[in-house]
């Protein structure tokens, strides 16, 4: 145990030196001493329960865990080998079963609310009495009422739903990395850029293989689905990607993740009714900002409503410019395509003629001059820390000359990587019990195109809004000023609210003076031409009502998909209602869209993914403010950090947006920003 790199001390994780086999035995250990040291601080009560003598021994143990357990997650999900899965899969019975243990102890329920009910309650500030009555909610989510044998089921029904969604991502990732296409004749890939065609070339020659390699992951997926002039190719390709997992297409049957859903939506409803909710729906609803299943259903129907007239004459519009070039029956592996035609057709721009103007490096510091500007901080990189891969980069965040908090990039996709793009919390800021502050330490994690062919990365338009998107979950973890692990940072902060900062961040994307600071050629350092920045903005809601009624269909499906209405239908036959009634393009019959949905069948998005849009309306209304006021506003900025970003989950987010914006949100800037005001032409 002495050499397990999990069970030393350390300030940045040990990466290098972490292998599978000091995983399980660091998490048993920790475990161990977790059950010991909460056995003697229950056995042995004080007088009276405080938050020194009850919350900070159980953060001090919590901490422990994190540190041995926080990087295994991160490396499993950018570092998968055989190996690490096993050691991974085989430690989450033991964490679910330690976490119900917790949720069920009866002395520690006892314990919390002797300090709820004790008249020092009202001396703990803000934070504090929210901690304290979070975690009164959460036994009570955790079934600390329940008889003996039903608390025994909630255990059971928690250790397989962790077994299940693991493996569903497992899924998800070997049934994107089981299919690839070797093509040696370069006229298949006519019309893919240069970028793309480097990057099958070298994805070519990773397998000792001659011409080009096309494969599942996102950018290569993207590249063949926007610009390929082939359609029988794009269709191939289409037909892979879409039934992933499932039991249609080319690997029907391998990595099927069908049964894995029918079972997690079945446990997830008995769960919800084991405490005693009507549905996993409402049971998600009790740690969220939505009040109703009725209010999300509203909401999101309403959405639909305004959206559908502008998504049906976006459509129509894409039917008529196919068919003028030939195709009269447009499907689902044409829209990419003929939508990236149109749009040059419509603004002469495409993402590929913007990318030379976004490397990753000047993308960078364009946006850290956005920060600094804003929250007046400051963020250098770092060289010295132990990394996991090549590409993996540090930075400082610094403020009156002291580092005040730290963050990890891996931007490029890679086999054997988790798909799409997370921000995860490496380690929270926490006042120590001798006064010393900890500082918080963040992952961003993006699957952008690697540099190749001697140039830098150069980023699309779409991958910008990306990082920012991200970057702005990692400012929520990072300048937050609670200094208790449990409301600080992203912890404790509602689901349908924590999209709000990330998706705040993305305005600065399609504002003149932050695009200024982003963008400059990767060879001559130019500025953004003044003629494509006004093409680029005037096509920023280019098939804006396809784009909402889209996240609007993913948000209904999920939600009533958990809401349980009809017990008798499948996820295929939820989904077909939805698209029933707000889609305007069918997908194929074969489309298995829900079979690789990680939000949530191995996220914590189950009945949550319409957060998206719900923070949405909250980051629209917060950035007409900066609208309002100048968008590098220092004062504005302030004054959004002040009031969000620092408070983390300590105030409900109601309160803290009241706080800045002065009022409660309305749709308005939402509708205005999406260009869906009005009416549909």
């Amino acid at each position: 145990m002495m050499s397990n790199p999990l069970l030393q001390p350390y300030d940045l994780p040990p990466f290098s030196s972490i292998r599978a086999e000091h995983v399980k035995p660091a998490i048993e250990q920790v475990l161990a001493d977790s059950r010991a040291l909460l056995a003697n601080l229950l056995d042995n009560p004080p007088q009276k329960w405080t938050w020194a003598t009850l919350i900070e021994p159980l953060d001090e143990m919590g901490e422990r865990l994190s540190r041995a357990w926080s990087p295994v997650g991160h490396l499993n999900a950018v570092m998968n080998t055989p190996e690490l899965r096993e050691a991974y899969n085989s430690c989450l019975p033991l964490l679910s079963e330690f976490n119900t243990e917790l949720g069920q102890n009866q002395k520690l329920f006892e314990a919390y609310s002797q300090i709820f009910e004790s008249k020092d309650f009202a001396s703990l500030d803000q934070a504090q009495q929210t901690i304290i009555e979070h975690a009164l909610r959460d036994f009570r989510l955790s079934g600390i009422a329940l008889p003996q044998a039903q608390q025994k089921r909630y255990g059971e029904l928690k250790l397989r739903l962790s077994d299940l969604q693991s493996r569903f991502s497992n899924n998800v990732m070997d049934a994107t990395q089981a299919w690839s296409r070797h093509i040696t004749d370069a006229s298949v890939l006519d019309g893919l850029p240069e970028s793309a065609m480097a990057q099958a070339r070298h994805a070519a020659q990773g397998k000792e293989l001659d011409g080009w390699l096309i494969n599942l992951e996102f950018p290569s997926y993207f590249a063949v689905m926007t610009y390929a002039h082939d359609r029988a190719l794009r269709e191939e390709v289409y037909t892979a990607y879409c039934t992933r997992a499932s039991d249609q297409g080319p690997h029907a049957g391998e990595h099927d993740n069908g049964p894995l859903i029918d079972e997690i939506l079945g446990l997830r409803q008995e769960l919800a009714e084991l405490l005693d909710y009507a549905n996993y729906a409402e049971l998600s609803l009790a740690t969220k900002m939505a009040k109703s299943t009725d209010q999300v259903v509203g909401f999101l129907r309403d959405l639909a409503l305004r959206s559908k007239p502008f998504a049906e004459q976006d459509l129509q519009a894409l039917r008529n410019f196919a068919a003028e070039q030939g195709c009269v029956d447009l499907q689902s592996w044409d829209v990419g395509y003929f939508s990236e035609q149109l749009r040059q057709h419509r603004y002469a721009i495409s993402q590929e003629e913007l990318k030379p103007y976004f490397p990753i490096d000047k993308v960078l510091q364009g946006m850290f001059g956005v920060v600094e500007k804003l929250y007046a901080i400051e963020l250098r990189e770092t060289q010295d820390f132990d990394r996991w891969h090549p590409d993996a980069r540090l930075f400082e965040v610094i403020e009156n000359g002291q580092v005040t908090g730290q963050f990890f990039l891996d931007l490029y996709a890679r086999s054997h990587k988790q798909g799409g793009a997370w921000m995860d919390g490496c380690r929270d800021r926490r006042r120590l019990p001798g006064g010393a502050l900890q500082r918080p330490i963040a992952h961003l994690v993006c699957n952008f195109t690697p540099a190749v062919g001697g140039k830098p990365a150069l980023l699309t338009h779409d991958e910008v809004t990306t990082l920012f998107h991200e970057f702005g979950h990692g400012l929520h973890h990072l300048l937050t000023q609670v200094d208790y692990p449990a409301a600080s940072g992203i912890n404790g902060v509602a689901w349908d609210a924590v999209e709000l900062p990330s998706q705040f961040m993305e305005n600065w994307c399609w504002e003149p003076e932050g695009l200024a600071l982003v963008s400059g050629h990767y060879e001559t350092g130019a500025a953004l031409p003044r003629d494509l920045l006004d093409k680029m903005l005037a096509a920023r809601n280019f098939q804006s009502g396809l784009g909402m009624l889209r996240q609007i269909e993913f948000s209904l499906f999920d939600f009533l998909l958990h809401r349980h209405e009809e017990p008798g239908q499948n996820a295929q036959q939820v989904l077909d209602k939805v698209r029933d009634e707000v889609a305007v393009l069918r997908p194929p019959a074969f489309n298995r869209f829900q079979n690789s949905f990680g939000h949530i069948f191995a996220g914590g998005y189950a009945a949550g993914y319409y957060s998206y849009k719900w923070a949405e309306v909250l980051s629209a209304d917060a950035f007409s403010r900066f609208e309002e006021e100048g968008v590098l506003n220092t004062d504005t900025g302030r004054a959004f950090r002040d009031n969000i970003l620092a408070r983390g989950g300590s105030r409900e987010p109601m309160e803290l947006f009241v706080a800045f914006r002065g009022r409660e949100p309305k749709i308005d800037a939402l509708l205005r920003h999406s260009g869906l005001s009005g009416e549909a032409a």
